[in-house]
């Protein structure tokens, strides 16, 4: 049995309207229909874009949020199930790391009263002094100074607000922390040292991970699982290096195609899967299949009827779509959407020649007559700057303002003559 089980998970937020009294007019789904399980020491990514439903669904693990439907099973507990007090006691198995590392951190405490504050809640450390000294020890881990413990959030840089939020994890000694894109609000050289940190912490202390992210190299890097969520549902799931190399669900093969490569060549061979249309509302989500919208291979008699449940098609991969076999095959033909180069995105180049494409001849003279336009609105510009250097040099007119002004007129025919030419030439 796995440590982490969620079967058919739904979170549905009520939309609510009315004046005196609030009545229940539709829902926003959210999460709707969600399983997977996750493996004792391993880490499991979670991937899809922004409101897709990972963030919801990693806070329903640790019922932050309630859950409308479903199951969530820690060690053969349903946590769904549970009252408060007893999933307050839960919560010691279950931890979690912030997106935000300030805004999850209390500035009016310094460290050592965040980090025991969780100790004190569920009697870890017999007086404060022991406890002290276990933060002390949970500092080291994740690179922090014991000096710290008397500082506040504001004294620290980013990375290291995070660390300290790893560090409020780990010292009520979880099972499973659910790492809500840990690193997306640090830096690129930041955000490494993070991931190698977690990596270290796993290895050292038998962790497991649910990483919520929406950076795929951040995922491929840490996870040994992948699942990718869209509107809600999860469509596609495998290995880490499985998914990768042979994604099998038309979005998945959307989001690779969109991961630049670090090899000239191949990036220039690469092509790119452009979807139409936008992201439908997860308040008003489409019938059957929830990406049949914007799917290049999309059969409209059955993808926009009937819903494509999870199935595994061969090594632990799983994938909810009707043809994903006959879209790997190349049986099926697109349908809407394109394909196009990695790099120009449908502009072709001829390095040879250092010319246009044969597609837009009609380019070709508008780039001539260029010069012919430029030359003369250049000489007007130059007669302005004469004008203004010639006014400068004479200090003695500044008592006579009215013959100023008359030479300043007469010369305004004379610039707007020649725009005039230049507009007549192009």
């Amino acid at each position: 049995m796995s440590l982490l089980e969620l079967d058919g998970v739904k979170v549905h937020f009520p939309i609510k309207k009315g004046v005196l009294v609030d009545r229940t007019v539709g829902h926003v789904y959210a999460v709707d229909g969600v399983s997977l399980k996750v493996e004792a020491g391993e880490t499991y990514g979670l991937v899809g874009e922004s409101g897709c439903g990972k963030t919801t669904l990693g806070r329903s693990v640790l019922r932050l949020v309630d859950i409308t439907e479903g199951s969530v099973v820690l060690d053969g507990t349903d946590l769904a199930k549970l009252p408060g007090e007893e999933m307050r006691r839960f919560r010691r198995r279950l931890q979690m790391v912030f997106q935000d590392p300030l805004g999850s951190l209390n500035p009016r405490q310094n460290i050592e009263s965040i980090l025991s504050e969780g100790m004190i809640a569920h009697g870890i450390g017999k007086d404060q002094e022991e406890r002290r000294e276990k933060i002390k020890a949970i500092l080291d881990k994740v690179g922090l100074p014991s000096n710290a413990l008397a500082r506040y959030p504001h004294e620290f840089s980013g990375g290291q607000r995070q660390r300290i939020g790893i560090a409020r994890a780990l010292v009520l000694e979880p099972d499973v922390i659910i790492c809500d894109e840990p690193v997306s609000a640090l830096d690129v050289s930041v955000q490494a040292q993070v991931i190698n940190l977690l990596e270290e912490l796993q290895e050292e202390l038998g962790l497991t991970y649910l990483v919520i992210a929406h950076d795929l190299a951040v995922v491929r890097h840490i996870s040994d699982t992948i699942g990718v969520m869209y509107l809600g549902s999860l469509v596609e799931e495998a290995p880490s290096d499985a998914l990768y190399a042979e994604p099998k669900h038309p979005y998945t093969k959307a989001l690779m195609s969109a991961v630049p490569v670090p090899d000239p060549e191949v990036e220039d061979k690469r092509e790119r899967i452009l979807l139409t249309g936008d992201l439908p509302s997860p308040a008003n989500p489409p019938t059957g299949c929830r990406f049949h919208t914007r799917c290049p291979w999309a059969q409209a008699e059955r993808c926009s009827t009937e819903r494509p449940q999870l199935r595994d098609v061969g090594g632990g991969h799983r994938v909810a779509c009707h043809y994903a076999e006959d879209i790997a095959s190349g049986k099926l033909s697109l349908k809407q959407g394109e394909i196009v180069s990695a790099t120009r995105e449908g502009v072709e180049d001829n390095p040879e020649t250092d010319t246009p494409a044969e597609d837009a001849p009609a380019k070709v003279p508008a780039q001539a007559e260029k010069p012919a336009k430029d030359a003369p609105v250049a000489e007007a510009d130059k007669a302005s700057d004469a004008d203004k250097a010639s006014e400068a040099e004479k200090p003695a007119q500044v008592e006579k303002p009215a013959d100023g002004d008359k030479a300043s007129e007469a010369e305004k025919p004379a610039k707007a003559e020649k725009v005039t030419k230049a507009d007549e030439a192009v």
